[in-house]
């Protein structure tokens, strides 16, 4: 049962600022909890990855699309603002982790950070509980993706760089719209596109292979951003390149539709509904495998022409992706599955352990 922190850290302390921005207003709930296990083992085939990891549940971040929202209703909470304020934090995340390498079982596939919530999102400045999995991953040289929409993974390019040369590491850096005054609307308390941009910089000068994801696509609103955002980044460093559609399940549609309502004129709102039936088959969601990600129709198609066309132009990998990123964060050399090639060992006094003597 997560217990309730009556005083959680201060995530903008010091230099943290620098990489989250200032404190709002909304009071913070934090829970802390000890995990059973901390991978989570995915099946789906519109994911490109197997194994991924989630240090934080809810997500400081409040964006008004965000898929995984209903996972806090699991909890008891809701998946509107409890989501955004009420957050737990799997303290022992790093302890699992080495727990999980040990085991003879593990043969060392790519674990994706933030399969479901921001694993760089602000509590982390404090807790520090990614970087120390991180840290995990390369004393056991266990190949990693990372999806994230915050600055602050520039906090770790030293270790993501180390990792990026002695095992696999990549990083996808989330950037819907292009602006940041839109981008505060809908995603108000991730980092700026700015801020985001320069992430991509700094984490390509650090030697991590990087992409971009214009993620999701809600049409009528950031579909005429996908040029200047894959421009903008190819020129920061980004080597690849997802895009995926918007979705609305359960009780995400409702936070979305409220929060539009709220930002922007009642005109554009009702143009925004209309793109999104158009791409979605005169649904506002689709549900089904294979299909929950991408559009269909005339106006989707033009979306997915613009984005690779401006892709083949620059020169970046990629096209429409699953959720986190799929090939992107995995590799897509990799598949995120399997990963027979994987450089994952276990340090030799460890090894030992698991390995019989040769003069057996």
């Amino acid at each position: 049962m997560p217990r309730p922190v009556s005083n959680p850290p201060n995530p903008w302390r010091s230099t943290h600022v620098e990489w989250i921005g200032e404190p709002p207003s909304a009071a913070l709930e934090v829970y802390e909890e000890e995990a059973g296990a901390i991978l989570a083992e995915n099946d789906s085939p519109d994911i490109g990855f197997r194994f991924s990891l989630n240090p934080y549940r809810g997500c400081y971040h409040g964006c008004a699309y965000c898929y995984a929202r209903p996972s806090h209703q699991y909890l008891g909470l809701g998946a509107g603002t409890d989501f955004d304020r009420k957050i737990v934090v799997k303290t022992n995340a790093p302890e699992r982790l080495r727990a999980t390498f040990l085991r003879a079982s593990w043969k060392g596939e790519t674990i994706a950070f933030s399969g479901n919530t921001d694993c760089y999102q602000p509590l982390e400045a404090a807790y520090r509980l990614t970087r120390r999995c991180l840290e995990v991953c390369l004393e056991f040289r266990n190949p990693i993706g990372v999806i994230t929409k915050s600055a602050l993974v520039r906090r770790d390019a030293d270790l993501l760089g180390e990792l990026a040369r002695r095992a696999r590491a990549r990083v996808a850096v989330s950037i819907p719209f292009f602006d940041d005054d839109t981008a505060r609307r809908i995603e108000p308390y991730a980092s700026a596109p700015s801020a985001r941009f320069e992430t991509i910089r700094a984490l390509a000068a650090a030697g991590v292979p990087t992409a971009v994801g214009v993620a999701p696509i809600i049409p009528g609103l950031n579909d005429s951003h996908i040029g200047p955002i894959l421009e903008r980044a190819r020129e920061a460093g980004a080597r690849r390149a997802f895009f995926t559609a918007l979705r609305l399940p359960g009780a995400v549609r409702p936070v979305f539709e409220e929060r539009i309502e709220a930002v922007l004129p009642a005109e554009r709102v009702r143009r925004v509904r209309r793109a999104i039936l158009d791409v979605r088959d005169g649904r506002m969601n689709e549900s089904r495998f294979h299909d929950r990600m991408k559009g269909t129709g005339p106006r989707w198609d033009v979306i997915r022409a613009l984005f690779e066309a401006t892709c083949r132009r620059l020169g970046l990998q990629g096209g429409e992706g699953g959720e986190g990123g799929g090939g992107a964060v995995a590799g897509d050399e990799e598949g995120g599955r399997g990963d027979a090639g994987s450089t994952f060992r276990r340090p030799s006094a460890q090894r030992d352990l698991f390995e019989p003597d040769d003069g057996d």
